[in-house]
């Protein structure tokens, strides 16, 4: 077993230049009175399909904004900048919504999906939505995140399983740090059973919560807490999608896959219909080829890439996310990569689950226990344990890059364990209790309506928004290509689609 200061002796200058991340981020678009706008994605974004930069998650009124791959955290930021801005200069009087958890909602079949134009793939994105909402309703497709996509050269896919593995045991302290959503629309747990308290008429939280979006009320899943993933190795995390791919679920199966009438309403009566329905807090990743399987194109060629899939939106930064938290990231990932990473087991796998659940609806309770091996730990004390770890890491960070925004990120980490009141899910609280008469959606409606004029009235030149008609263009021109080439009938490309030999053996990589 090594140490943290041994394994910093492979962190060389030049792999840490080599660190790539990446940002997707999600956002309802909205109208200027905080409903949510059910009209369908503008023209002038281009086509969701085909767009590199600019697309829809779930649903029409769901936009989700792409950065290319960077070797600086400031200039991914930047080109994530100027990504909203180029969509806010086409929104109109639409905004978008700063806060992960949902603006008031009409009833879910008002809730309108994803449309990808009339071609074999396109059609395939909107029935997946379709089942998504049969299977867990359209409401909980709506919250939104911040996914950080993060890679460093020379790392093996055993490796980067083992950061996986540490990073479920530590996510804990980035859902203390960076999480951002306390408080929901009552519009969002209507019909649903939950133990949250009422601040208003028309808003419900939890007194000490970070994230209910990563608790039990955010993107969870009975059905897939049968899953027990083990992420012990590619082949057994492999085996495990694999099943759920393929073997089919008696709650799905009495869906069906086509109504009384024809339509379609989900792809599959598998657990999981494709592979991007697994709901993880980290997800190992690789570019894959068009038509190609994610699962298939982890197998043959391995891990290239783990995607962050916990982090919060920050409603008081203008994108949702800031460069401080994003070098806390990298130090953090970087410690679950160098830190020692013993296998999981069954048990470890429930104790984690209870730990997020815990930290998400109670994480800035004072004295909190997590469950640490066979015994107990506050959540304080565990994390300043972590926080101190990452000194080290940071300062060669520093080093590298000659400054010391790195541990200036980790003095930030230890504030906040020491100080829960300045945390982003505290300070949404005191605002929305504050200044708002206890109304989540009042404070996100002032908070977006600020974001909205402070894109507008940041320097936009006229070059910068002839490039971005220029992609919307081309997108357009992508789109109508793929459905002019399309031959196969639907039926039949689906079934190509899903066919289980297109996910590809188990290879040892």
């Amino acid at each position: 077993m090594q140490t943290i200061p041994q394994a910093l002796g492979a962190l060389t200058t030049t792999r840490i230049h080599g660190i790539r991340r990446g940002i997707e981020k999600e956002s309802l678009r909205t109208l200027p009175n905080g409903a949510l706008a059910t009209t369908p994605h503008p023209k002038a974004l281009g086509s969701a399909l085909t767009h590199a930069n600019i697309t829809t998650d779930f649903s029409e009124s769901q936009v989700e904004l792409i950065t290319g791959v960077h070797a600086g955290v400031q200039e991914c930021l930047d080109e994530l900048v100027q990504v909203q801005q180029a969509t806010m200069h086409a929104l109109g009087d639409d905004m978008l919504w700063v806060s992960s958890m949902p603006c008031r909602l009409p009833e879910d079949n008002a809730i309108p999906l994803g449309q990808y134009g009339t071609s074999n793939v396109g059609r395939a994105k909107t029935v997946y939505r379709m089942g998504l909402g049969y299977r867990y309703g359209r409401r909980m497709q709506t919250i939104s995140g911040i996914h950080y996509n993060w890679s460093l050269p020379d790392v093996s896919s055993e490796q980067y399983f083992g950061l996986i593995r540490n990073f479920r045991r530590h996510a804990f302290l980035l859902l203390y740090l960076f999480g951002a959503s306390p408080a929901v629309c009552s519009t969002f747990v209507a019909g649903r059973q939950h133990q949250l308290q009422a601040l208003n008429a028309h808003t419900m939280y939890l007194p000490y919560a970070t994230s209910l979006r990563m608790g039990r009320l955010g993107y969870q899943s009975d059905a897939q807490a049968s899953l027990a993933v083990s992420y012990n190795s590619l082949q057994g995390y492999g085996s495990s999608l694999h099943g759920a791919l393929t073997q089919a679920y008696p709650a799905y199966e009495a869906i069906g896959v086509r109504g009384p009438d024809g339509t379609y309403r989900q792809l599959a009566t598998s657990l999981l219909q494709i592979e991007n329905e697994f709901y993880g807090t980290i997800r190992p990743k690789r570019v894959i080829f068009p038509g190609e399987r994610p699962l298939h194109a982890l197998r043959e060629r391995g891990v290239e890439y783990v995607e962050v899939r916990l982090m919060d939106l920050d409603p008081f930064e203008t994108v949702g996310i800031n460069a401080q938290t994003m070098r806390f990231l990298d130090v953090f990932l970087l410690h679950c990569l160098l830190s020692d990473s013993p296998p999981d087991s069954p048990e470890e796998i429930v104790a984690l689950a209870h730990n997020q659940h815990n930290v998400a609806e109670r994480g800035r309770e004072p004295g909190l226990l997590l469950e640490r091996g066979n015994s107990t730990i506050t959540l304080k004390d565990w994390g300043l344990e972590l926080v101190a770890q990452l000194g080290p890491i940071a300062q060669t960070l520093d080093a590298a890059h000659g400054n010391t925004d790195y541990s200036a990120a980790v003095q930030a980490a230890i504030h906040g364990l020491q100080h829960p009141e300045t945390l982003p899910s505290a300070r949404v609280l005191k605002a929305i209790t504050d200044q708002f008469d206890g109304s989540f959606g009042a404070f996100a409606r002032a908070q977006s309506l600020i974001t909205r004029q402070a894109m507008l009235d940041m320097p936009w030149s006229a070059d910068s928004q002839a490039h971005f008609e220029a992609l919307a263009r081309e997108s357009w021109d992508a789109q109508r290509k793929i459905e002019a080439a399309d031959t196969m009938p639907f039926d039949i490309y689906l079934q190509e689609y899903l066919s289980p030999k297109r996910l590809g053996v188990a290879q040892a990589v």
